[in-house]
C-alpha cells in the first residue's frame, strides 16, 4: 500500500478479499475481454467472416492485461473502452479488426456490471446464510433463558435470549428473500448498439432480424446469464442499480438493528460481543470493553443506507436513451455499497459466533423488575381466593408506586412482595407469592416459537447451503 496517497478503508481495513476481487481491475477488464470473445464467437456462429484462429488468439490473452499500455492509449484517445480495445488488439494482432465489432462501449461496461452485481449478490447471500447459521446456534442454546423484554427501552414482559435472537434472524431472512428476488430479476443488456435499436447489427447481418435476435441470446448463454432485457436504451435500466442497493440497504438496516441492540445489552452487562485476550478497549481507560465491532457495523451500515440515494437519483435523471452523468457516480456507489455490506456481514458473523452471555446479570435485571410483572398473576390468584378484583387492583397500584419510588429515589431493593404479603386484603401467604417469582412462568411460548421458526423457516434455507467456517475474520 502506498503511504503518500489515499486508499479507501473499505479496501485496506474492512472488505474481504473475495469481494475486493469482484470489483478489481483484473476481474473487470478480463470480463470485458470474455465479452469480446463471446461477441466474436456468436458473430462467427451466425455467419460473419471471423476465423477460429482469431478467436483462439483472443482467448489466449484474456488475462494478460497490460495496464501501462492501456493507460497510454487512454491518454491518447481519452476513452477508456477504446483504450482497452487497442490494448487487446496489440496482443491479438490477427483479431484486431474484429474486436468490438458492431458494439458500443456499454456492451462491455454494462454487461460486465450486471455480471459483477450477480456475483456480488451471490457472495452476499452466502454470507447472509452463514450469519443466520451462527445466530441459529445461539438462539437454540438460549431459547429457554428468560430475559427482560424492553418496549420503549423500558422494562416490559419477559422474553428469552433465544427469542430475541430469532427476531434478528427474521430480519436477515427477509433480506435473503429480497436478495433472491433481485438476483432472479437480473438480465444482461446484450448487444444493443448506441440507442438500443440494434441498428449496427442489422447492418452487419444484412437486416436478418432472426440472426440479430439470436446474437443476444448466444452471448447471454456464453456469459452464463441466459436472459436479456427485452428493450433498452444504450444502457441497462439504472433502476436495476437502485433495486440492488435497496437490497443491500435492507441488510444494513437489519445489521444496524442487531448491533444497536447488542450495544445496549453490553451497556446493561447482559450480553457482550467477543473481546480478544490482548484487545484494548480504550487508550486511556484500561478497564473498558467497548463494543467496537458493533459500532463498526452501525457506522458502515449508515454509509450503505445513504448510498441508495445515489442510485435512486441516477435512475431518475437518465435522459432518454442515456446520459453519461451516471458513470462517475456508479464507479463509487456500486463498489462501495457491496464492499461495505460485505464488511458488515463479516463483522456480524464474527459477533454472532462469539456472543458472550452473562446469566447472573440477566437474572439480576429480571429480579429487579419481576415483582411488578407478576402482579397480574397475584391479582388473579387473590380474586380466585375470594378477593375483590377492583379493590385489589387499586391496592397493587398503590404498592407498586411506593416500591418503585423506593427503588428509584433511595436505591433500595424492590419490596413490592413484602408490601403485598403484609396487606390483609390479599389472602396470600408470602411462600405462595415467592412461587410466582419463577421467571419461566412469564415467557409464554417464546421457546416454542424459536424452535418452530427455525424448523419451518430457517433450516430449509440452511440445509441447501454449505457452512463457511472461515468467515468472520476481523482484519483490523
Amino acid at each position: 500500500m502506498s503511504k503518500d496517497s489515499y486508499e479507501s478503508p473499505l479496501c485496506s481495513r474492512y472488505a474481504s478479499k473475495e469481494m475486493l476481487f469482484l470489483f478489481s481491475p483484473d476481474h473487470k477488464f478480463s470480463t470485458w475481454r470474455r465479452l469480446w470473445v463471446a461477441l466474436a464467437e456468436a458473430e462467427k456462429e451466425l455467419g460473419l467472416n471471423i476465423t477460429q484462429a482469431q478467436i483462439d488468439q483472443m482467448k489466449q490473452h484474456i488475462d494478460d492485461i497490460d495496464y501501462d499500455n492501456a493507460r497510454r492509449h487512454e491518454e491518447r484517445v481519452r476513452h477508456d473502452v477504446m483504450a482497452h480495445v487497442h490494448a487487446y488488439g496489440d496482443v491479438c494482432p490477427d483479431a484486431r479488426g474484429i474486436i468490438h465489432l458492431g458494439a458500443t462501449s456499454c456492451y462491455v461496461t454494462d454487461n460486465t456490471d450486471i455480471l459483477i452485481l450477480r456475483d456480488g449478490l451471490t457472495l452476499i447471500r452466502t454470507k447472509l446464510i452463514e450469519t443466520l447459521r451462527r445466530l441459529r446456534a445461539f438462539a437454540l442454546k438460549y431459547k429457554d433463558m428468560p430475559t427482560l423484554g424492553l418496549t420503549h427501552l423500558q422494562p416490559a414482559q419477559l422474553v428469552t435470549v433465544g427469542k430475541r435472537a430469532a427476531l434478528w434472524m427474521q430480519d436477515l431472512l427477509m433480506d435473503v428473500n429480497d436478495l433472491d428476488d433481485a438476483l432472479a430479476s437480473l438480465r444482461l443488456l446484450g448487444s444493443r448498439g448506441t440507442t438500443g435499436t440494434q441498428a449496427s447489427f442489422m447492418a452487419l447481418f444484412d437486416n436478418d432480424q432472426e440472426k440479430v435476435k439470436a446474437l443476444d441470446q448466444l452471448i447471454a448463454e456464453k456469459m452464463g446469464l441466459p436472459r436479456v432485457f427485452p428493450v433498452s436504451g444504450q444502457t441497462y435500466p439504472r433502476k436495476v442499480d437502485s433495486r440492488v442497493l435497496n437490497v443491500l440497504s435492507g441488510i444494513a438496516q437489519s445489521a444496524y438493528k442487531f448491533a444497536q441492540d447488542l450495544r445496549i445489552l453490553q451497556h446493561m452487562r447482559e450480553i457482550e460481543e467477543p473481546f480478544e485476550k490482548n484487545q484494548i478497549g480504550s487508550s486511556a481507560m484500561a478497564y473498558k470493553r467497548n463494543p467496537m465491532r458493533s459500532e463498526r457495523i452501525c457506522a458502515l451500515s449508515r454509509h450503505i443506507i445513504t448510498l441508495t440515494q445515489d442510485t435512486a437519483m441516477t435512475a431518475c435523471t437518465q435522459w432518454f436513451e442515456r446520459t453519461l452523468d451516471d458513470s462517475a457516480n456508479r464507479r463509487l456507489s456500486l463498489p462501495e455499497a457491496f464492499l461495505a455490506t460485505d464488511a458488515v456481514l463479516e463483522l456480524y458473523a464474527n459477533i454472532a459466533g462469539g456472543l458472550v452471555v452473562y446469566p447472573k446479570m440477566i437474572e439480576r435485571d429480571i429480579n429487579d423488575n419481576l415483582p411488578f410483572m407478576c402482579t397480574e398473576n397475584i391479582l388473579m390468584e387473590a380474586v380466585r381466593r375470594g378477593g375483590d378484583r377492583q379493590e385489589l387492583h387499586e391496592r397493587i397500584r398503590v404498592h407498586s408506586q411506593a416500591a418503585a419510588a423506593r427503588v428509584k429515589a433511595e436505591g433500595l431493593d424492590n419490596d413490592l412482595l413484602d408490601r403485598i404479603a403484609a396487606d390483609p386484603a390479599f389472602p396470600l401467604e408470602r411462600a405462595h407469592l415467592d412461587e410466582l417469582l419463577d421467571a419461566k412462568l412469564y415467557i409464554g411460548r417464546a421457546p416454542e416459537q424459536v424452535v418452530e421458526f427455525i424448523e419451518n423457516d430457517v433450516d430449509p434455507l440452511l440445509n441447501d447451503s454449505p457452512a463457511l467456517a472461515d468467515m468472520g475474520e476481523i482484519r483490523i
